[in-house]
């Protein structure tokens, strides 16, 4: 039993959840995420902690930046867009149980504010911004660090948001570079 609640956008996805671990969810219902469920959510970060998991997608990461904002301190889980695509649909309902099960793995803790232990320079010599391949090369590592596609600006505030180390950052890059993606 995950001691954490995960925080979902359905019931299609509460479902996908209970396939792959035992968990209690939370539904936002979409993205209008109402007082009524970041009630629910204070409550269960308060008492057991929550672990947000949204689609990944424009949507999912809109509802994933309103609880975070109003909720500090939740965790954060990301399934790569391609394990959550089925048939041109985007969402966690979609992913397999094996690929809940390793988002839910690589869980990261919000710090926001925290400063970044990567920098800017460290970024754009990585070729993640202001390079042809700019866009693939972070979804690559979007998925290898577990914090989900994201653009250049967003990949800076998410190493400083998770506390990406410059030892995982390295890692990452060298799988990357390795032609890994996992």
């Amino acid at each position: 039993m995950i001691k954490e609640v995960i925080v979902v956008e359905g019931r299609d996805d509460t479902v996908a959840i209970k396939r792959a671990v035992e968990a209690d969810t939370i539904e936002t219902g979409g993205s209008a995420v109402n007082r009524a469920v970041i009630s629910k959510i204070r409550l269960a970060q308060e008492r057991r902690g929550v672990i947000i998991l949204t689609d990944p997608d424009h949507a999912g990461e809109r509802i994933r930046k309103i609880i975070d904002a109003k909720v500090p301190g939740c965790k954060h889980a990301f399934i790569p867009e391609a394990d959550a695509t089925r048939k041109g649909d985007i969402g966690v309902e979609n992913a397999r149980p094996e690929a809940i099960q390793a988002a839910l793995s690589r869980v990261h803790t919000s710090f926001e504010g925290a400063p970044s232990m990567i920098s800017l320079e460290d970024v754009m010599d990585a070729g993640l911004m202001v390079h042809p391949q700019a866009a693939a090369r972070r979804m690559v590592l979007g998925n290898i660090l577990g914090i989900g596609y994201c653009n250049g600006k967003q990949l800076m505030k998410r190493l400083a948001m998770f506390q990406i180390t410059p030892e995982e950052f390295a890692a990452a890059l060298a799988v990357l570079e390795a032609g890994g993606d996992e």
